[in-house]
C-alpha cells in the first residue's frame, strides 16, 4: 500500500501470497551464475498445422489460445524479453490484435517491439511499429501504463506474434514472477530466469503448478521451466486479487540469511533482527522528548495526546505519495535519505514507512505505550508466512495500547483519518516486533457503518416527468478515503468529472449533473461531501393518465451484477460497506397518489437490505439501505448473493403510480 522497501536483509518481490487450505510449496536454493547474455527471441517457424487450425479440443469455444508463449527474465540487466503467439479462432477472437503491455514509468520502460499476422494461407503481414502510451492507473505513488497497438489486418484463422522487451530501472529487479497462466488457454510456453548476482535465491509456486508440470530445473544457474495445456485464468467481478489465483513462480533474493526449512525458526530469526532495525531507527528518545512537547499540551488526556501526535506526524511532507519527479527534477530537490527519525522530523520530509515510524517514536516520548508492526497488505495478494518471504510484509502500522485496548494507526497513509487504516491493511495478518522475535497479529476489519455512501436528494417531478434538484452525497471511512488517494494528483476540472462519473454510475439513467461545491480533497476528515444540481430527463413514465416512478433511483451499481449463471472464483469484496438514501420528490400541484412500492426487508446476517415508500402532503419520500458486512466467500455462496440482488433490483424496479390531471401530459 506504501511504497516497496528494500532493507539490507531482504530484497524480493513485494508481492504476496494466498493462505489455501491445501498449498502447493516448495523453495530451493540455487547458486547465482556468471551472467547470462540472452539471445534475441525470433519469430517461430510457420506450421502448416496451426494455419489450419479452427479450434482447440481442450478449450472448446475458446476465441483464440496462444500457441507458444516464452518469457526470458535476466535480472542481472536487468530486463525481460517476452514472445508471444496467438491463434485467433473466432470473430470475437479479434480483439486479441489489440496489445495493451502495462508498465510501471518510474521503474521501467517496454520497447523493443516487433510483430507480424500470419493469414491462414500462409502471407504475412508486418507491424509497423507504431505505439501508444495509455495511462491505466495513477495512484499510490506510482503511475502505471500501458503499451499499446494493434496487430494488422487480423482475420479469423490468423496467428499473430509479437515480441517485446521490458527494461527495468538498474537495481530494480526484485520482483520477479513467472505468471504461468493467462486469461487464454497455453498450448505450450517456455520460461528462464538469469538471477541476480551476489546474493541467493529461492522460489516457490504458493498455488501449484498446472497438471502434468516438472518442477522448475536449475542447469548451470539457470532456472527453466516448460508447461504445456494451461487452462485459461478466469476473471469475473468481485474475485480476490488475480495475482493471488493464478499459476505462478516466485523468485525471493536474500542477502545475510540463511534459508530455513521451518518457518517458525525463520520468523523468530527475521522479527529480531527487524526488531533490531526498527528500535535503532527510533532511538532519537530525546529529540522526540522535545519534539512532543511542542505538540501536546500538559492538560491533555491520553486520546487527545494521540489525536494531536497523529495530525501532526501527518502534517510531514509524505513523500511517497507525491507526483513521479523527473531525474533532472529528484536532482534539483535532492532530498536526503532519513537514517532515523530524528532526520524525519528535523528535515520536515520523510517516505510514509519512515512517517509512521516517526509517530511511534512521538507517542513512546509522549508516555503512551506504542508497538511497530509490519503487515502485508492484501491489495494485491494475501499473506502466506510458509513461503518465508519478509518483503510480503510489505507496508507498517502503529499498534498503541490505550487504556488496555489496542488501536492500530496508519499516520503514513495520506488521507488516513485518525482510527481509519486503508481497506488493504485491514483483516491482515501482521508481525509485531519484539525483540524476542516478535508476534502474529491480525488488524481489525472495519464494520459497515465506518464506510458509508449516504445520498440525500430534495427533487420535484415537473409535468413533463422530469426529475430535477439538489443531491447531496457525503462518503465516509474507506469510501472518503480511496477517492482521494485516486484524485489526489489531479487539478478541479478533473475531480470535478471524477465525481460527476460517479452519482452517473450510480442512476440507472441519462442524466445532467453539475457538482455545485468545491469538496475537501486535501485532508484526512473522515467524510467527503459533494453536492450537486440534478436532472433526470423522463423519470416518469406515462400510460394513460397514470405516471409511473422506479423507486430505484440510485441502483445503478446494483443493475447489473451478479447475473452469470455460473462462478468460478470465491467472492470477494474490497472491505464492508453500507449505501443509504434518501429520496423526496415533489410533485406536480394536482397530481394525485395512486399506489406506492411495498416496504422490502432483507435480512441475510451479512447481507441486509431495505426500503420504504411514503407518500405526505403532495410528496413521496423513498428510503432505501443497503449493508455488506462480508469480505471473502467462497463461491457455494453465489446462488444466495445473486438472489439478494436480484431481489434488490425487484425492489428498485417497483414503481409509484401517480394520476395526473384529466388534461396535462407527460411528454
Amino acid at each position: 500500500m506504501k511504497n516497496l522497501r528494500v532493507s539490507s536483509h531482504i530484497v524480493s518481490c513485494w508481492r504476496w501470497t494466498a493462505p489455501v487450505s491445501a498449498i502447493a510449496f516448495v523453495i530451493a536454493v540455487v547458486l547465482i551464475p556468471p551472467p547470462l547474455a540472452f539471445a534475441g527471441i525470433g519469430f517461430q517457424p510457420v506450421v502448416p498445422e496451426e494455419l489450419k487450425m479452427t479450434s482447440e479440443p481442450k478449450a472448446p469455444a475458446a476465441p483464440a489460445i496462444y500457441l507458444y508463449r516464452q518469457v526470458d527474465r535476466d535480472d542481472d540487466g536487468p530486463n525481460e524479453v517476452n514472445y508471444v503467439r496467438i491463434k485467433i479462432l473466432t470473430e470475437e477472437g479479434r480483439k486479441f490484435a489489440d496489445v495493451e503491455i502495462p508498465f510501471e514509468k518510474s521503474t521501467e520502460d517496454v520497447g523493443g517491439i516487433l510483430g507480424r499476422t500470419i493469414h491462414p494461407d500462409g502471407s504475412v503481414v508486418k507491424f509497423d511499429g507504431t505505439t501508444y502510451d495509455k495511462t491505466i492507473i495513477q495512484s499510490r505513488g506510482s503511475k502505471l501504463l500501458a503499451k499499446t497497438f494493434t496487430m494488422p489486418d487480423v482475420e479469423v484463422g490468423s496467428i499473430i506474434e509479437y515480441r517485446y522487451k521490458h527494461d527495468f530501472r538498474r537495481g530494480y529487479v526484485f520482483n520477479s514472477q513467472w505468471i504461468l497462466s493467462q486469461g487464454l488457454f497455453t498450448k505450450y510456453a517456455k520460461f528462464s530466469l538469469s538471477p541476480y548476482r551476489g546474493y541467493s535465491l529461492s522460489y516457490s509456486w504458493p498455488v501449484g503448478l498446472p497438471a502434468g508440470t516438472n518442477l522448475p530445473t536449475s542447469n548451470r544457474g539457470i532456472v527453466r521451466l516448460e508447461v504445456h495445456d494451461v487452462a485459461a485464468f478466469v476473471t469475473e467481478e468481485y474475485m480476490p486479487p488475480a495475482n493471488q489465483l493464478t499459476f505462478r513462480v516466485d523468485f525471493i533474493y536474500a542477502t545475510d540469511w540463511t534459508p530455513e526449512k521451518d518457518a517458525t525458526v525463520f520468523w523468530k530469526k527475521f522479527g529480531k533482527k527487524k526488531y533490531s532495525e526498527v528500535e535503532h531507527f527510533l532511538d532519537k528518545r530525546r529529540v522526540m522528548t522535545e519534539a512532543v512537547a511542542q505538540i501536546i499540551g500538559p492538560g491533555d488526556s491520553a486520546e487527545t495526546k494521540l489525536r494531536k501526535i497523529y495530525a501532526r506526524t501527518q502534517s510531514v511532507r509524505n513523500i511517497t505519495f507525491e507526483r513521479q519527479k523527473s531525474d533532472q527534477e529528484a536532482d534539483r530537490e535532492d532530498l536526503k535519505g532519513a537514517k532515523n527519525v530524528e532526520d524525519v522530523w528535523k528535515r520536515g520530509y520523510g517516505d510514509a514507512e519512515q512517517i509512521t515510524w516517526l509517530f511511534v517514536a512521538l507517542v513512546r516520548a509522549a508516555g503512551i505505550q506504542s508497538d511497530a508492526v509490519l503487515v502485508s497488505a492484501r491489495d494485491t495478494r494475501f499473506f502466506n508466512a510458509a513461503v518465508m518471504n519478509p518483503a510480503e510484509l510489505n507496508t507498517n502500522v502503529a499498534l498503541i495500547t490505550l487504556d488496555g485496548k489496542g488501536i492500530y494507526l496508519d499516520p503514513g497513509m495520506a488521507f488516513a483519518p485518525f482510527g481509519v487504516l486503508p481497506w488493504g491493511e485491514t483483516a491482515i495478518k501482521g508481525l509485531q516486533l519484539t525483540k524476542d522475535g516478535g508476534a502474529w497479529i491480525t488488524t481489525p476489519l472495519s464494520a459497515p457503518a465506518e464506510s458509508r455512501i449516504e445520498r440525500k436528494a430534495a427533487l420535484e417531478l415537473t409535468p413533463t416527468g422530469t426529475l430535477q434538484g439538489k443531491v447531496t452525497v457525503i462518503y465516509t471511512g474507506q469510501e472518503a478515503l480511496w477517492r482521494r488517494l485516486e484524485e489526489r494528483h489531479e487539478d478541479d476540472t478533473d475531480r470535478k468529472a471524477f465525481l460527476e462519473d460517479q452519482i452517473k454510475r450510480d442512476i440507472p439513467s441519462g442524466i445532467l449533473v453539475e457538482l455545485t461545491n468545491r469538496p475537501e480533497w486535501d485532508n484526512s476528515s473522515p467524510t467527503l461531501v459533494a453536492e450537486y444540481d440534478l436532472q433526470v430527463p423522463g423519470w416518469a413514465a406515462t400510460t394513460g393518465q397514470r405516471a409511473l416512478l422506479p423507486a430505484g433511483l440510485f441502483g445503478g451499481r446494483e443493475k447489473h451484477i451478479f447475473q452469470h449463471a455460473m462462478r468460478t472464483q470465491p467472492l470477494y469484496f474490497d472491505f464492508p460497506h453500507q449505501s443509504a438514501d434518501d429520496i423526496s420528490i415533489k410533485l406536480p400541484l394536482n397530481w394525485q397518489l395512486g399506489s406506492i412500492p411495498r416496504s422490502r426487508n432483507d435480512d441475510r446476517k451479512g447481507l441486509i437490505f431495505t426500503s420504504s415508500t411514503e407518500a405526505k402532503d403532495g410528496s413521496l419520500h423513498f428510503t432505501r439501505e443497503l449493508s455488506m458486512n462480508v469480505m471473502l466467500l467462497s463461491n457455494d455462496y453465489y446462488p444466495v448473493l445473486q438472489d439478494f440482488f436480484r431481489k434488490i433490483r425487484s425492489g428498485d424496479e417497483e414503481q409509484a403510480i401517480v394520476l395526473r390531471p384529466q388534461n396535462s401530459a407527460v411528454h
